[in-house]
């Protein structure tokens, strides 16, 4: 092969080269079309009936089918009790010497063997709590699993199965409280044992110093004192427990309760939401507070773009879920978020139809106010106001991220 005829398979073997990276290297370099990089900004939400497209996303009402996944209040399970057996080892007896000190040692003898017989009645009656709290929390999580079992496949709103079961769950939910406020007595007992503990302790220790003890005194009471100690300490870990366990429980508790008013409002409406949307909020934060807004003064909302419209275009609006559904997304990024609401009424018509519309509009922003309280929502996140739009064509409530 000559030179000439290299030269040319070489030209065109790095002519193919070039294309090929052209074709494969073209979408790392930006795209010459005028529009932004950046992400777009998120759209706000309407809850209308309307079924008409506009410039910005409608939300239909949620529609729940047997295959969707809910977040209900049966997924926040009891959390873990204590699972320790605390009995105690037993008092050692020894024989009297007939001395002061002696005397002594029985006198200590007999009131640790007094305190550790509290201490197995302490212990006993915590296991007996235990198992009663946990079949009291298996029957509220029974219940409220059928109620949002029947909630996740649509019902009809007011169902009055549901309701009876809801009754029968808030008494399930008020024996808990009973049952941890038992328990939390225990501990109140269990803390007046230590106590007693504490000063058979110090006892034993003093009586070393005692004079006219003989060697066997002494031996006595260093066996007194070490199960004087080993008692002190399986009544430490036994307060720790309990303590842990009401702490624990009592939280839980106020967390279902909170749940529990959101699962009354899926009844009320038919339709399943998920957590309380305060527990939304402290699940991505250690805490939640400073809030205080004032309700009723003029909010200025020029400029901003709502995060949910709901348009009141006929007598029964369903935004009770995509209302939830908003709301809590935004709580899951910004656990301490604060939210302006405003209700807009039509400017049309005379003063008394403006008047009318006005009034029509407050009841439905306080409506919708009260489903978020029910929602868990408190309402001092939200800062209420009014006001009128010639743009309005019926009365409207529009939900702003402050």
């Amino acid at each position: 092969m000559s030179v000439s005829t290299h030269i040319r398979i070489l030209v065109l073997g790095m002519f193919v080269f070039q294309s090929g990276c052209s074709l494969a290297d073209s979408s790392f370099w930006p795209s010459l079309t005028g529009e932004s990089p950046s992400p777009s900004e998120p759209k706000e939400e309407k809850v209308d009936n309307s079924g008409k497209n506009s410039n910005q996303k409608v939300i239909e009402p949620v529609i729940i089918s047997a295959g969707q996944q809910g977040n209900s209040s049966n997924q926040n399970q009891q959390p873990s009790i204590g699972t320790g057996n605390f009995e105690p080892s037993g008092v050692t007896q020894g024989q009297p010497t007939g001395t002061f000190v002696g005397e002594k040692v029985v006198e200590l003898r007999n009131e640790l063997q007094r305190l550790q017989e509290q201490i197995f009645q302490h212990n006993g009656e915590l296991q007996k709590m235990r198992v009663e709290l946990v079949t009291n929390s298996q029957r509220f999580h029974g219940t409220i699993a059928a109620v949002n079992a029947r909630l996740q496949v649509g019902t009809t709103p007011g169902n009055p199965i549901l309701v009876q079961q809801f009754k029968s769950a808030q008494n399930d939910l008020d024996r808990l409280t009973e049952d941890i406020a038992l328990i939390n007595e225990l501990a109140s007992r269990i803390g007046n044992s230590s106590t007693m503990s504490s000063f058979l302790s110090e006892s034993a220790q003093a009586s070393f110093s005692i004079s006219g003890a003989i060697d066997e005194d002494h031996r006595q009471l260093a066996i007194l004192e070490d199960e004087v100690n080993r008692t002190d300490v399986l009544i430490d870990r036994l307060l720790t427990e309990v303590t842990n366990d009401v702490r624990r429980q009592t939280n839980y508790v106020t967390t279902e309760r909170s749940n529990l008013n959101l699962v009354s409002t899926g009844i009320k409406s038919g339709e399943i939401f998920g957590g309380s949307l305060i527990n939304v909020a402290l699940a991505n934060a250690g805490s939640v507070g400073g809030m205080g807004l004032s309700a009723g003064a003029p909010i200025d909302t020029s400029g901003r773009r709502p995060l949910v419209i709901i348009r009141f275009d006929r007598p029964k609006v369903s935004y009770e879920q995509a209302l939830y559904n908003a709301v809590s997304r935004v709580l899951e990024k910004q656990p301490d978020a604060l939210f302006d609401m405003v209700s807009v009424a039509p400017n049309t018509g005379g003063e008394a139809r403006i008047s009318l519309n006005s009034n029509k509009a407050r009841r439905h922003s306080g409506n919708v106010l009260r489903t978020l309280v029910e929602m868990g929502l408190p309402p001092e996140r939200v800062a209420v106001s009014a006001k009128v739009s010639g743009e309005a064509r019926t009365s409207e409530v529009h939900l702003y991220l402050r």
